[in-house]
């Protein structure tokens, strides 16, 4: 029988303050149970989801997931995440629940496995309060193309709160999840964290596994977390990283960088970092001028704190958005091609096996979804792939050597994390050029493979509303401890 004081009766648990800090001190103190902040948690999704449409699905058993992690707190078998609220984005599977990555073609789709993501949080006492919307199958910027409804940004319900990890993001910034986890392709992670406030962390590539996880772009995707704090967000990313067998790409610990080998150790560990700034980068057309002026005054005040900035010249990475949108489709195109009608979720019936394909995906994909896999199958067509794919993939591997000779250089490389603020809901449906730039500080990052952060970095003001920003950072590979350090100055 559990012996907990139960303070809730007498004070009201604040959730715009917790961190996953400070939620942990209270539960070890047994100034609240894992249960009343589930319960508050709860609560608050009831008041809130229905207007901002974070949550597609809030699980039935959050209370008896709670009352385990009370168990293991009990028996002193707690660790940084028991008892903790956390949501996840809709493509990562969940034993016995619906995953649908917000699309038609997969409604009612049941897990049949925990991702390997959602298996650390489980053993971890994690509490799973639901899934979260997102843009169908990852292709959006804005989580306008799911199939069951858009999202909100919390700051400004009138606008987008980015995408495709929209929910994720919305479900930590309106204080209905303590933190989440979502996924990142070509910025959906830190994107809409930048717009929602709120820190968004996307690993090295191998980093954390993405068995369980409905591949977008195989070569691109990986797994991270959204949280209040960069404190918060090195918790959640050291209890789901590491090596799995179920994903061949993943890399042992062991096999990390050491520390003493790179570069940034040349400063000794109680000295700042150097940061890069590829302001050849910045001066493209269509970014807006208080995004740079921002960005200047976060690089002055990390300057007041001891860093170093140098600016530098990275010529190829430009070319990375160009790069990323031949790539991505190219993988979108074969990945989802095993979303046929046959095998599990939506079908429907043809006179032969041709057409009931043709029925199942024209009925069960979006239209951003159609797109890129049209778009994807061209690129990769006969008498196109040279000039499309194959020269994408030669103009990757530049881009990657642009990023290894800078590091040899400086530590970290830094830029805003978006090119404007949130925009309204329905400004660029009908623009996916316009859609697509807004991942031009973001991409890179998964181009090559680096680990990244956004940061909140203030707010700029439009129509009396107080629009967030993100300062955007990338670290050399594995070096993600580099990462949560500048972020932690970095943060406002």
């Amino acid at each position: 029988m559990l012996k907990l004081r139960r303070f809730s009766k007498f004070m009201a648990i604040d959730l715009t303050t917790i961190t996953i800090a400070k939620a942990r001190k209270a539960l070890d103190a047994k100034e609240y149970t894992a249960v009343d902040l589930a319960k508050a948690y709860l609560k608050n999704i009831e008041a809130k989801n229905k207007e901002i449409f974070a949550y597609l699905e809030v699980y039935g058993d959050v209370l008896e997931q709670a009352k385990r992690a009370d168990e293991m707190l009990a028996a002193g078998k707690g660790g940084p995440l028991t008892g903790i609220p956390l949501a996840v984005k809709d493509n990562m599977l969940v034993t016995g629940k619906e995953s649908t990555s917000s699309s038609k073609i997969l409604k009612g789709h049941i897990g049949a496995y925990d991702a390997t993501v959602i298996a650390k949080l489980k053993a971890a006492g994690a509490v799973l309060l639901g899934r979260c919307n997102m843009d169908e199958f990852a292709m959006g910027s804005s989580t306008e193309t799911s199939a069951w409804g858009k999202t909100k940004n919390p700051r400004d319900i009138t606008r987008v709160p980015g995408g495709s990890s929209g929910g994720s993001a919305a479900a930590v910034a309106s204080d209905m999840a303590l933190a989440s986890l979502g996924s990142d392709t070509g910025g959906s992670i830190r994107q809409p964290a930048a717009f929602c406030g709120i820190v968004g962390m996307k690993p090295t590539y191998g980093a954390v596994s993405r068995y369980g996880l409905m591949a977008m772009a195989s070569s691109l995707d990986q797994i991270g977390p959204f949280t209040k704090t960069v404190e918060d967000a090195e918790i959640l990313f050291d209890a789901i990283k590491g090596v799995d067998p179920m994903d061949s790409t993943t890399v042992p610990e062991k096999l990390f960088p050491k520390k003493e080998e790179n570069p940034s150790t040349r400063l000794g560990a109680g000295k700042k970092l150097t940061i890069g700034v590829p302001m050849d980068f910045l001066n493209l057309e269509g970014i807006d001028k208080r995004i740079v002026k921002n960005f200047e005054d976060r690089l002055s005040a990390l300057k007041e704190k001891g860093y170093e900035v140098k600016y530098i010249s990275m010529p190829y990475v430009k070319y990375s958005l160009a790069t990323y949108y031949i790539i991505m489709p190219a993988e979108v195109s074969s990945n989802l091609a095993r979303f046929d009608g046959i095998r599990f979720g939506l079908s429907e019936q043809g006179k032969d096996v041709s057409e009931s394909y043709k029925k199942t995906r024209a009925s069960g994909f979006g239209d951003e979804v159609r797109r890129r896999i049209l778009l994807g199958a061209y690129v990769l067509s006969a008498g196109y792939a040279d000039a499309y794919y194959n020269n994408a993939l030669k103009a990757r591997k530049l881009i990657c050597q642009d990023f290894e000779r800078i590091f040899k250089e400086v530590d970290l490389i830094a830029t805003p994390t978006t090119p404007s603020p949130a925009w309204k809901l329905g400004d660029k449906m009908n623009d996916p050029l316009q859609m697509y730039l807004a991942d031009i500080f973001t991409v890179p990052a998964n181009i090559a493979d680096l680990p990244a952060i956004s940061v909140p970095s203030g707010t700029i003001s439009e129509e009396g509303k107080d629009l967030p920003l993100g300062f955007h950072i990338i670290a050399p590979h594995f070096r993600e401890d580099l990462l949560f350090r500048a972020g932690k100055d970095a943060i406002i």
